[in-house]
């Protein structure tokens, strides 16, 4: 799955809105409440928030459920 700019730029917006770090269910809440979404699942979100943390741009609390915060 190719995240778009638009899909990044969601993701970014919503985390960086956060005051605490979120789950993947909560991020995609929050992007359905802004009408804002091009996410089917908490699981592509998941998914892309783990390709990034990889990368380190995003921190990952691994208690469960997985909580995400922007770098």
């Amino acid at each position: 799955m190719r995240t778009t700019h638009r899909e990044a730029e969601q993701l970014q917006g919503v985390l960086a809105a956060a005051d605490e770090p979120l789950t993947a269910r909560e991020i995609l809440a929050a992007l359905e409440d802004r009408g804002e979404t091009d996410f089917e699942s908490p699981h592509q979100i998941a998914t892309v928030l783990g390709r990034w943390a990889d990368r380190g741009l995003v921190t990952v609390d691994r208690r469960q459920p997985y909580r995400y915060s922007l770098q």
